[in-house]
């Protein structure tokens, strides 16, 4: 392990989700930071690592994923570089054993929390998560009892996560964006929370209406026609809200 240089501060800089910081913040976190290698599978941290830790994806791929109720360990984010989600709370009576594992060769920064608190934002954190918790509550119990994206359909739920996909692993190609993370149908699958052959069937379907397309097996996501199908579908007002939300 070492501490970030001066090419850790330019790595810093680039990543997407803490951009929003300040020249003088971004030297101060690259000096605070741990750079660690994880070798490709393995895991990069997991519930019984310290919940007073931040990580920074600083290099790689990364993936976020769970027990589902058959104690099955199921898919339930990619992550690009920059700052890697938190766990949700425990929830009394429900185990899901969350755990973040490399996809790729990656290269993680480590800090604990409250520097990484007290450095983007100047404040405590013991108050930062008290304000957390009063301004957000408990949202994910709300996802919790609202399975499967809010009742949308499949169709509805795979044109989500192609945007999502988009967003986070995509780059120009014309008028679309072109995935560079390969977009295997088992990983849609999880998703979604579908079967591998029904994501088979709708992904040729949204190939045939020209949402996506086919290139030397990456997937290149046209987003505009994705979003006007999506507005198509005439999705309650709270779906609607959720979609707009899911999408930027």
């Amino acid at each position: 392990m070492r501490p970030v240089r001066a090419s850790g501060i330019r790595k810093l800089r680039g990543l997407k989700n803490i951009s929003w910081l300040t020249a003088r913040q971004l030297e101060r976190l690259a000096n605070a930071l741990t750079v660690s290698a994880v070798e490709k599978r393995a895991i990069i941290f997991d519930e019984k690592h310290s919940p007073d830790s931040a990580y920074i994806l600083l290099a790689g791929v990364a993936r976020i994923t769970c027990r589902n109720r058959k104690g099955q360990r199921t898919l339930v984010i990619m992550v690009a570089p920059g700052m890697i989600p938190g766990f949700p709370p425990p929830v009394p009576g429900i185990s899901y054993n969350f755990r973040c594992e490399a996809v790729t060769p990656c290269q993680i920064g480590t800090i604990d929390l409250e520097s990484f608190v007290e450095i983007s934002l100047g404040i405590a954190s013991a108050d930062f998560k008290r304000l957390a918790a009063s301004y957000m509550g408990r949202w994910d119990l709300v996802q919790l009892r609202c399975a499967n994206f809010m009742s949308c359909t499949l169709e509805e739920r795979l044109a989500l996560i192609l945007l999502e996909l988009s967003e986070n692993f995509g780059v120009p190609d014309g008028k679309s964006v072109r995935l560079t993370l390969p977009a295997r149908h088992r990983d849609l699958a999880e998703l979604v929370g579908a079967s591998r052959p029904r994501i088979t069937e709708h992904l040729s379907m949204f190939e045939r209406k020209h949402l996506i397309a086919r290139d030397n097996r990456q997937l290149v996501v046209n987003r505009d026609r994705l979003e006007s199908f999506l507005a198509q579908t005439h999705i309650s007002a709270g779906g609607q809200e959720f979609r707009k939300a899911a999408t930027r």
